[in-house]
């Protein structure tokens, strides 16, 4: 079983790192310019991240020739997923729960930069039971074992 009030602690200031970034940068500029605060923020609050990290899923223990890059990957285990867009949906969502799973990383953030006001979503992975959990505690999605 997952903690996820340690985990929130744990996301808490690249959270804040954010909201620094749309408050500065404001609202309607395009995903890569707030991918670039972003990272200028992350260096300012000396936040470890390593940024487009590329991976390759595996089928049958194997791994494939494809490669997908999450925008950040944040503190070794934190993805963060960039959007500027009217409205985040659920497949830009499984996006992101799929490189939780695949990465088996236990935190993953989704933020819309494009809105008046950020709107930052924060996700679990629990390795045990394979769910995406949402910070209220309820399952998102399971996959099978």
């Amino acid at each position: 079983m997952i903690d996820i009030k340690a985990l929130i602690a744990h996301m808490y200031d690249i959270v804040g790192a954010i909201y620094e970034v749309h408050k500065e940068l404001g609202a309607g500029l395009n995903e890569y310019c707030y991918q670039e605060g972003f990272e200028m923020q992350l260096q300012e609050q000396q936040i470890s991240y390593q940024r487009e990290l590329a991976f390759h899923p595996f089928y049958h223990g194997r791994p494939m020739y494809a490669i997908y890059r999450v925008d950040f990957l944040c503190k070794g285990d934190v993805i963060v997923e960039c959007k500027s867009v009217d409205d985040l949906d659920n497949n830009m969502r499984a996006q992101l729960f799929n490189y939780m799973r695949l990465l088996k990383h236990p935190c993953g953030i989704i933020v819309n930069f494009a809105s008046k006001n950020a709107k930052v979503e924060r996700y679990f992975f629990d390795r045990e039971t394979n769910e995406i959990i949402a910070v209220d505690g309820h399952v998102i999605h399971q996959y099978r074992h």
